[in-house]
């Protein structure tokens, strides 16, 4: 069974009883006038009561660490106090390919955007700030923005760079804005302390900078009305699902995963796993569907929300699925550290073999010790992602491990799953 990933108009929904903070129900881009219409750019009068509302908001990075927002504006403030120019880069390189949410928000709400870029470089008293992408139509539509609002006392550029998944790495990003290759880099210096320029540098995903208009118009105890008390507010999730139009939902953190899948009209019994957060965080079985989508449940599970992707496996072979994600890790690294450009390759190597049903007990001995011995040994967390998988997979899954040890794998036999990018959604212009 072959994933092509067509591109495919995706759904967007807004979740029953929710006010929407993030989504709109139209296909329409939000223009100018609409956005200052709902409260958008509005004055900000006092950064350092804001900043600190921000705090009590709890709000949490999505572009997959879920890092506190407000400790990173803090780190670069603190930089600005002490006299250095500062930058703000909003991350929208979505170098995820089972994630489509960074993309709907900068192509449908380029205005709401920019506002939590404005917000974010008054906070820390910048003057510059770079949107940084690698889908076209984002690009357009964040300049046509640009033209309409003009530049607020910060002047913003668009970088668009070629898509990967390496580039929306933190120092990846900064190093394509310096002029270099859409590459990480080793840390330190992070971002916060050497980032653009040589500058102290908040980098965030662009749908966490797009929460900050929400917090200033509403305050931190309404933003913290929704989700739970360690994952407070609302996220983005793209829903994937073989065969089946994808969904990008606004959900409240804490929302249970069967409550997912009955709005988005999939039996529980035809689940029997998910790909959870994109490819970093790995494999999940069936003991998903007694979660909650929030952090903290996450972690439980050994397992993590990451970007909001959620791939549900039904059809398909987790092992092929598996060997379908490391072989993608196998071709995207960056080429740059020793232990990931080889640990991904073997590690891909025996996958496929698994899946193919030649893998020997040996083979699968090393995979379990290269899923342990080669984690947190790259310079960014391509190598983790991998680790992440391979593990994830001999633990979740050791029945379907063992029948493909000896061939038995009925749906494999008959067409194993293979995709260059699994759970791929793409954007119709």
């Amino acid at each position: 069974m072959t994933d092509n990933g067509l591109a495919t108009r995706v759904r967007v929904a807004v979740w029953p009883g929710l006010e929407p903070r993030l989504l709109l129900a139209s296909d329409e881009r939000e223009d100018h006038a609409a956005y200052v219409s709902a409260g958008g750019y509005r004055d900000l009068d006092d950064p350092a009561a804001f900043l600190d509302d921000v705090d009590r908001s709890g709000l949490l990075g999505r572009g997959g660490a879920a890092f506190p927002l407000a400790v990173k504006l803090r780190a670069v403030r603190a930089a600005h106090d002490a006299g250095h120019r500062t930058v703000v880069l909003a991350n929208g390189e979505e170098g995820e390919p089972a994630s489509v949410k960074d993309r709907w928000l900068l192509r449908h709400r380029p205005h709401l955007v920019l506002d939590g870029v404005r917000l974010a470089a008054r906070v820390v008293g910048a003057d510059r700030a770079y949107v940084y992408v690698s889908d076209v139509d984002a690009a357009q539509a964040v300049n046509a923005a640009l033209a309409d609002v003009g530049d607020g006392g910060v002047t913003v550029s668009v970088v668009t760079v070629d898509p990967g998944y390496v580039a929306g790495e933190e120092t990846a990003a900064v190093r394509a804005v310096n002029g270099g290759p859409a590459k990480p880099t080793d840390k330190p210096p992070r971002p916060f302390e050497q980032g653009v320029n040589g500058l102290p540098t908040l980098v965030s995903n662009v749908e966490t900078l797009a929460n900050l208009p929400f917090i200033l118009r509403r305050g931190s105890d309404e933003y913290r009305a929704q989700g739970t008390s360690a994952s407070p507010g609302t996220f983005l999730a793209t829903v994937t699902v073989g065969g089946r139009p994808p969904a990008l939902y606004e959900l409240p953190h804490g929302t249970p995963m069967t409550e997912l899948l009955d709005h988005h009209r999939i039996s529980r019994d035809e689940v029997t796993g998910v790909l959870m957060g994109g490819y970093f965080a790995g494999l999940l079985n069936r003991e998903v569907l007694d979660a909650t989508l929030d952090h903290e449940s996450m972690r439980r599970l050994g397992s993590g929300l990451g970007c909001g992707a959620v791939a549900l496996i039904t059809d398909e072979c987790p092992v092929a699925v598996a060997a379908s994600v490391l072989s993608y890790f196998d071709r995207e690294n960056a080429g740059q550290c020793g232990s990931c450009f080889n640990g991904t390759a073997a590690m891909a190597a025996v996958a496929g073999a698994l899946r193919d049903g030649i893998a020997t007990s040996e083979d699968l001995g090393r995979l379990e010790r290269w899923s342990v011995v080669l984690r947190g040994r790259g310079a960014c967390a391509t190598l983790d992602a991998a680790t992440n998988v391979a593990a994830s997979l001999l633990r979740a899954f050791p029945q379907d491990v063992a029948r493909h040890l000896t061939g038995a794998c009925e749906p494999c036999r008959a067409g194993a799953y293979s995709a260059s990018r699994p759970y791929e959604v793409e954007m119709v212009s």
